[in-house]
């Protein structure tokens, strides 16, 4: 692992989320990723060591971590566990859209129970007939009396059935397309509110994923999160600033297949010495430990682009995501196939790894989605100097 660039401040969320992952995570993960059962566990020893909400402001009673102090935390997490990782990436993803716009009475209504893990939350922007096309939202929001009454759908929500709070994008004017769509806060018991079905996942298996069903439900007009119509512009700053965090869950997974793949590499025999001293299986190994590397330092810059504000920021968050979840994917894929006909086995935790990776190239942005988003920006670019 590099160690390039960090400061004391990196590399103590790097050693907290270490001992986090080996001393909580690893105990549970083959357990959970057959029952599907939430990790309560692991975050009631993340209240108990103040690491719930490292990323919310200290004014709230959370950590202040930077964004890079995040990411490092992250892959830690999911180099024992995707799935724990992603719940634990989600409830930044949730409360950053408070964060980044929330008003002073949300803001202290809701982050200090959220940095002492007391209160989880949720994203809701996708839509059965609205992923990647997140301006098409057919949920709608309108005034009534003294009340903000939402009807509709919200689909892939992450969290959904644990969550206290959900970010919810509805469309308050449907004729004015993405320009329409406004942010709420949504807490779980408002009446109109329901969490639908649980997805039945191939990876990240004890990651709470549902439908939410919206039934005249009505808010008060006091839980609008920033202006109206700006829902879209939120949904997208909040996925810049996310998408770090699922490169470094696809940097944390490709890595601990690494972990595993050189262990077994090492040990089992075949014609009489370990499959390590083979040259087509050392060659493999120094792809994957290359690939993850890159990865590693392209995810960490982005994080640092975004604190830093760069211009560039949106482009190395995108790109962060994009190669760091092909890299998990290459990675465990090459992994399992080291382990042989074993690697396709429950008995061994790799297989596990190959299914958690999968999920980094579609949520948050699949990426196609990020293979457009960093095209037009070179394009863009190359446009700009030709005008110079």
């Amino acid at each position: 692992m590099s160690e390039f660039d960090l400061t004391e401040q990196n590399m103590y969320y790097r050693d907290q989320g270490r001992k986090i992952a080996r001393e909580c995570i690893r105990p549970l993960a083959a357990e959970l990723d057959r029952t599907g059962e939430y990790p309560h566990k692991l975050f009631e020893t993340l209240h108990k060591e103040n690491l719930a909400g490292i990323w919310v402001p200290t004014e709230y009673g959370g950590r202040g971590a930077s964004l890079l102090d995040l990411v490092i935390f992250i892959e830690e997490m999911a180099r024992e566990c995707g799935g724990m990782a992603a719940i634990y990436a989600v409830n930044a993803l949730g409360s950053f859209p408070l964060i980044l716009v929330g008003t002073q009475a949300q803001k202290d209504k809701y982050l200090p129970r959220i940095a002492r893990g007391e209160l989880k939350t949720a994203f809701g922007l996708s839509e059965p007939q609205a992923g990647s096309d997140a301006g098409n939202l057919t949920t709608t929001a309108r005034v009534e009396a003294d009340r903000i009454v939402l009807n509709g759908t919200k689909k892939w929500n992450t969290n959904g059935g644990i969550a206290g709070i959900y970010t919810i994008f509805a469309n308050a004017h449907p004729e004015k397309g993405a320009r329409g769509i406004t942010a709420y806060l949504v807490e779980k018991d408002t009446p109109g509110f329901r969490v639908g079905k649980r997805e039945q996942l191939m990876g990240i298996r004890c990651v709470p994923v549902h439908e939410l069903h919206l039934e005249d439900c009505r808010i008060e007009p006091s839980q609008q999160l920033g202006a109206e119509g700006e829902g879209f512009k939120i949904a997208m700053q909040t996925l810049d600033m996310a998408r770090p965090g699922i490169g470094a869950q696809a940097v944390g997974i490709a890595q601990g297949a690494l972990d595993l793949a050189l262990s077994y590499t090492q040990d089992r025999q075949q014609f009489g010495q370990p499959i390590a001293r083979n040259q087509a299986i050392q060659f493999k190994i120094a792809d994957m430990g290359t690939q993850i590397h890159a990865a590693r330092l392209l995810v960490r810059h982005a994080a640092r682009a975004i604190v830093q504000q760069s211009a560039q920021s949106q482009l190395y968050a995108s790109m962060a995501k994009l190669f760091a979840s092909d890299t998990a994917m290459s990675v465990t894929t090459d992994a399992v196939q080291l382990f042989g006909g074993y690697g396709y086995c429950q008995d061994f935790p790799i297989e596990k790894y190959l299914r958690d990776a999968k999920i980094t190239q579609i949520y948050e942005g699949t990426n196609e989605i990020q293979r457009m988003v960093i095209a037009r920006a070179l394009f863009k670019a190359a446009s700009n100097k030709d005008k110079q």
